[in-house]
């Protein structure tokens, strides 16, 4: 099984190397991965976030960088990233060290079982999580809460960063959010699939304050409240995904 690591950056000159680090050793020991790649998107960063890449990346075959030549978000980071993949399941990871990439192992054990289409890493299920924002985690249960009213999915964390999928439901998804707003559009579009195999997982989590560099707010949360009644109630299959696209068509 081959895996595509998807990596969105902006403005991580401080975390890049490690938790690129971290990716690296948790891989070591997933027996299951024949072969992964590392896609990594510069969102045209104003720090040294490019640079910091451009000198780890010319010693590593398994990489590819990415660079935006405006600040897009993080949803056109992903829509560039997808492009580029070749796995058999693609994996977003955080370029900061929030999620915690010793976590692939229980991520991917669905799909390694042949059960799962996709996987979400749910921080409310997990044992281990940082204490931090009350009003953070009120609207992550709340955008959940919403999405799975429309979706009629069960999750417990929509919001999540760690989402896998198997690779050609991806890269057959027409996706449009540039910003936050990718995290409901996924959700909503892999629901409109008839008897797609959906797993949720626990996983650790460590947020970070904003003086660390946590970028989402409360823009963010109104953006994505529109974009779960978008994305659910005036967006069909036909235009969720390429024309002609049978995720169970045997090729």
């Amino acid at each position: 099984m081959k895996l595509s690591i998807i990596v969105p950056v902006y403005n991580e000159q401080n975390t890049i190397n490690s938790i690129l680090d971290q990716v690296e050793e948790s891989l070591k020991a997933l027996t299951s991965i024949k072969s992964y790649e590392l896609i990594v998107i510069d969102d045209h960063s104003t720090d040294n976030s490019k640079q910091v890449l451009e000198k780890r990346i010319l010693s590593k075959d398994n990489y590819t960088l990415l660079s935006h030549d405006v600040n897009s978000g993080k949803g056109a980071a992903i829509q560039t990233g997808i492009a580029k993949t070749t796995g058999d399941i693609v994996l977003i990871q955080d370029a900061d060290l929030e999620y915690d990439p010793n976590d692939y192992k229980i991520l991917l054990r669905p799909f390694v079982e042949g059960k799962a289409d996709v996987v979400y890493g749910s921080r409310f299920k997990g044992e281990v999580s940082r204490v931090l924002y009350f009003w953070h985690a009120m609207g992550n249960c709340f955008l959940t809460f919403l999405s799975n009213m429309l979706t009629n999915l069960n999750l417990t964390d929509m919001e999540t960063c760690y989402k896998a999928f198997r690779g050609d439901i991806l890269r057959n998804m027409i996706l449009t959010s540039n910003r936050f707003g990718i995290e409901p559009e996924m959700t909503a579009k892999i629901s409109k699939i008839d008897d797609i195999r959906i797993y949720e997982v626990p996983i650790s989590y460590s947020g970070r304050t904003y003086n660390e560099g946590k970028k989402i707010n409360w823009k963010d949360g109104v953006s994505a409240i529109w974009s779960i009644f978008k994305f659910n109630l005036f967006t069909s299959y036909k235009d969720s995904f390429q024309p002609g696209y049978n995720p169970f068509r045997k090729e």
